[in-house]
């Protein structure tokens, strides 16, 4: 695997687009984790920042976006249509492109303590704007009262726990897939 570089884009515009399709290929494998499956998505999103860096990781989320917003049926559920940013979950698809583009940034460099707290810093990103998006859609455009002990719950307590283990696997992994950059 080559090194997305200034010297030959045409390598990060490929893998860009081949992390795109694994995102996609990730919301589509649900892992049946109790209490709440869960679905590789997450995980190539953060990958694509520690492997790639900011600008490839980036836009390897934004063309995932922009698929589902073509009408695509990519987003978790099988949703897809510019409809999508109705959706109370939408949140966290946008998180993915910052998470991707600030783990990108923090991962300059291939120690596992780098990666480490780079997808931490996504996977953070991704759970804030996933969930004010979530609370903000609810509260202010369908109406609904949201319980904060509930929500917090529902959306951190119960979810976190993999996604802890999303953090330590895409950081193992980077580090693997990173010394075949040139």
């Amino acid at each position: 695997m080559s090194k997305p570089s200034k010297k030959n884009p045409l390598v990060g515009y490929v893998m860009s687009a081949l992390f795109a399709a694994l995102i996609i290929v990730g919301a589509y494998i649900k892992i049946p984790v109790p209490p709440v499956p869960f679905t590789l998505q997450t995980l190539f999103v953060v990958l694509s920042g520690l492997v790639l860096g900011a600008r490839f990781g980036t836009l390897s989320v934004l063309v995932y976006m922009l698929l589902g917003f073509a009408g695509l049926p990519v987003f978790a559920g099988g949703s897809g249509g510019i409809g999508s940013v109705l959706m109370p979950t939408f949140g966290y698809i946008i998180g993915f492109a910052v998470g991707a583009f600030v783990s990108g940034l923090i991962a300059s460099n291939s120690s596992y303590p780098r990666l480490l707290g780079a997808a931490f810093a996504a996977m953070g990103i991704i759970y804030f704007f996933g969930m004010l998006y979530y609370y903000l859609m609810k509260v202010f455009y369908f109406g609904d009262g949201v319980e904060i002990k509930n929500f917090i719950f529902s959306f951190f307590i119960l979810t976190a726990p993999k996604d802890i283990v999303t953090c330590f696997v895409a950081a193992v992994l980077a580090k693997r897939l990173r010394r075949f950059r040139a």
